[in-house]
């Protein structure tokens, strides 16, 4: 097994924390599968990785769809040959008050969020179950799911606690499969998703981007944002050999911001 390489699958990884973590993980010796909605972002990561030295592939899945889902881990098994680390990343979400949300909203926001995530991790642990390895499950949430009151939304929130509720579950289900299962809970994050979110605010409320950005940070302890390369480097260290007795954990990447 000593020449045997890890395959990790990213949702998402067309930009923002999927892309960081795709290529941190690729840094770390594992060979990537590149997923988005949009191929041509899917394809941009997985040409960095190769730019950088390392194996990448690029696919195109829309996680809303349990068909989409299983022919994107279809095609990881017979590009890469094996599945080994799934980061399911991949969310939506809009800014918007708890009496503004339609049930459009709701729906399109957990298809992505909540369903989108069981699915993947429940097609990945499927194959990780037969291949008799082990396997790593990272589930990106949200301090939103822990009540964080700069939430983009109610049903964003809900959709992210949902998530922390499900590592929970599959973490004590799939134990016996010496399967891992845990989430991140990034904070504020300079991302595609929290620029638009800045946008919107800042335009609500009559200030500039760069005010409305100063103004989510404020709050935060260590006074900085996060990058994604900072939700990047747990998932790198939840996919090694040092948290391989970790597991059902929901870790706050957030500056501080909240303590639970």
């Amino acid at each position: 097994m000593s020449d045997y390489i890890q395959t990790a699958l990213v949702t998402g990884a067309g930009n923002g924390i999927g892309r960081a973590t795709a290529i941190a993980l690729a840094k770390s010796g594992r060979q990537v599968s590149c997923a988005d909605i949009k191929m041509d972002d899917a394809q941009r990561t997985a040409d960095a990785i190769k730019q950088q030295g390392g194996t990448a592939h690029a696919v195109s899945a829309d996680v809303g769809s349990i068909s989409e889902i299983e022919a994107m881990i279809k095609e990881t098994l017979s590009v890469c040959g094996s599945l080994d680390i799934i980061v399911n990343n991949a969310g939506i979400t809009r800014a918007a008050y708890i009496m503004d949300l339609t049930e459009e909203d709701w729906d399109r926001i957990h298809r992505v969020n909540a369903k989108g995530v069981f699915f993947c991790l429940q097609g990945a642990a499927r194959q990780m179950i037969e291949q008799g390895l082990g396997g790593r499950i990272i589930n990106i949430a949200s301090i939103a799911g822990k009540g964080f009151s700069g939430t983009s939304n109610a049903a964003y929130s809900a959709s992210k606690g949902a998530v922390i509720s499900l590592t929970r579950t599959a973490a004590q289900q799939l134990a016996r499969h010496d399967i891992n299962v845990n989430s991140i809970c990034p904070g504020v994050t300079t991302t595609e998703i929290v620029e638009k979110l800045s946008v919107d605010r800042a335009k609500a409320q009559g200030i500039t981007k760069e005010e409305m950005m100063k103004e989510m940070s404020k709050d935060i302890p260590l006074q900085r944002a996060n990058e994604p390369e900072d939700i990047a480097a747990m998932a790198v260290f939840l996919a090694s050999d040092g948290a391989r007795n970790i597991t059902g954990q929901s870790f706050n990447v957030d500056g501080g911001l909240i303590t639970s």
